[in-house]
């Protein structure tokens, strides 16, 4: 009996002794869970200002040219856009892989989330959905428009994340020697080969790819040589202007000019319309090229786009190695400034023009010292002043930056609305609210137009996603 006795007694310990080394384990890893899921208030923040941007300069920019894309050279507000958010993704990069420890399970997660944006994508911008203008769906894939912007930030995604992914290991073994002032250039010296890499085979191609003489039908009802097939000389290399440019050509090629953007921004130009930069009638004398189509994110102008990217995971890898805000804050901004310097230099130079269409090397350097100027203002009025309240609105936003983009940006919710209309399509909603809340009250379409954007779009769908997150509801890709 007392043989039993220890031994049910030895169980009950080693039971014991089981049950505390459990709780222990469970402790630690609720702790690492707290310390690793704690986001970075600014960086939603930012994300959230960006979609709002987006907002703002796609719905009102037709009324204010000066925030639209810029017709060719040049960068207005909306230019912005596209590169923080890459700048994003790359600082998210940064902070979320970290957390996931086992290399497959990090590639598998990689890999769908490029999937699922590449889904989105096709549907919302390859000309499947016609909202809001139009209350019809469907595509010809003869006409499928294959790039756009969540293609694109697919792809940068997909090769940034990689990068992230495979060079863990030589990370962990620089770790053991610690981090000094600049030795976080040297920790992640294999992000530095891919974007020189990157930078490398874009340039190469860029000036050195032969553009021929290309033909196009024209598409457009309103030109005189509607159905006509025009023929654009060029026979050159290294020339950046609209119709001779190395992008459009891959584009040409590769994709095939019936699935390239039939709207492009260098319709305002002068050389095309006397309204520029508005948009308005073609001159009697505009080039052939304006009527033709162009994939402002197509095929090259992609993967030099990799580098906003790589620029941002490599200012996500600050916050998540250098622990104090002043240096943080000393290299984000000595690093922007940098950047910015640079970019103006080879703008101004006219070594390397500014823009947006063909990704220039000077518009990655001014963009992404730009996100990072603003992210670092961001992170000082938040993380370190906390200064919250006045930016909810943007922060809630960020949460559910998925959510708004298709609802505002891609104009679902309003497609959906204009669904219900009275006698005439045009008699809804969202129509009326515009001409008889905004217009009217202040005498003028451009004001109206923009008090309408700003308050029934980007506010209203912030409310709508403050109340999303005050019930944890998150669309997430």
């Amino acid at each position: 009996m007392a043989d039993i006795k220890e031994d049910v007694e030895a169980q009950k310990s080693e039971a014991q002794l089981k049950k505390e080394e459990e709780d222990e384990e469970q402790k630690l890893k609720q702790t690492h869970h707290n310390s690793t899921s704690n986001r970075v208030a600014s960086l939603d923040i930012f994300r959230g200002f960006t979609v709002a941007l987006m907002i703002l300069v796609d719905d009102a920019g037709g009324e204010w040219p000066v925030i639209a894309h810029a017709p060719w050279n040049g960068c207005n507000l909306a230019d912005f856009v596209m590169p923080f958010f890459l700048f994003i993704v790359g600082m998210a990069i940064a902070l979320a892989l970290k957390r996931i420890q086992h290399r497959a399970k990090a590639i598998r997660k990689v890999i769908f989330r490029t999937i699922k944006l590449l889904f989105w994508g096709l549907l919302l911008q390859g000309g499947y959905s016609h909202a809001p203008d139009k209350l019809t769906y469907g595509v010809d894939m003869k006409e499928i428009r294959w790039w756009g912007i969540l293609q694109r930030i697919a792809l940068a995604y997909l090769v940034v994340a990689l990068v992230e992914i495979m060079t863990r290991s030589s990370v962990s073994k620089g770790l053991v020697t610690g981090i000094g002032k600049l030795s976080i250039f040297k920790l992640y010296f294999w992000h530095w080969i891919v974007a020189t890499c990157v930078l490398s085979v874009y340039l190469a191609m860029l000036y050195g790819i032969y553009v021929h003489d290309w033909q196009f039908r024209v598409k457009n009802t309103d030109s005189p040589d509607f159905g006509k097939i025009l023929t654009v000389a060029c026979n050159m290399r290294g020339n950046l202007d609209p119709p001779c440019n190395a992008v459009a050509y891959i584009d040409r090629k590769l994709l095939g000019i019936n699935h390239m953007y039939q709207h492009p921004a260098w319709k305002r130009s002068k050389a095309c319309t006397t309204s520029s930069p508005h948009e308005g009638p073609f001159r009697s004398d505009a080039p052939s090229w304006c009527w033709a189509p162009f994939e402002p994110e197509g095929t090259l102008s992609s993967i030099s786009a990799i580098l906003s990217t790589l620029i941002g995971v490599h200012f996500g890898h600050v916050l998540v190695h250098i622990k104090d805000h002043r240096s943080r804050l000393q290299h984000w901004t000595i690093t922007g400034i940098g950047l910015l310097v640079v970019g103006i230099i080879l703008h101004f130079t006219n070594a390397i023009p500014l823009n947006k269409q063909l990704y220039t090397l000077s518009y990655v350097c001014i963009t992404s010292g730009a996100a990072a100027l603003v992210f670092s203002s961001f992170y000082i009025l938040v993380d370190i002043w906390n200064i919250r309240y006045p930016f909810l609105v943007l922060e809630w936003i960020g949460l559910n930056a998925m959510l708004v983009y298709v609802m505002v940006a891609a104009g679902i919710f309003a497609g959906f609305i204009n669904g219900w209309y009275y006698d005439d399509p045009h008699n809804t909603l969202t129509h009326w609210i515009q001409k008889h809340v905004f217009i009217n009250v202040w005498h003028s379409t451009r004001v109206g137009i923009l008090l309408y954007v700003i308050f029934a779009e980007i506010l209203f769908w912030g409310m709508v996603a403050g109340i999303l997150h005050r019930f944890s509801i998150y669309w997430k890709l």
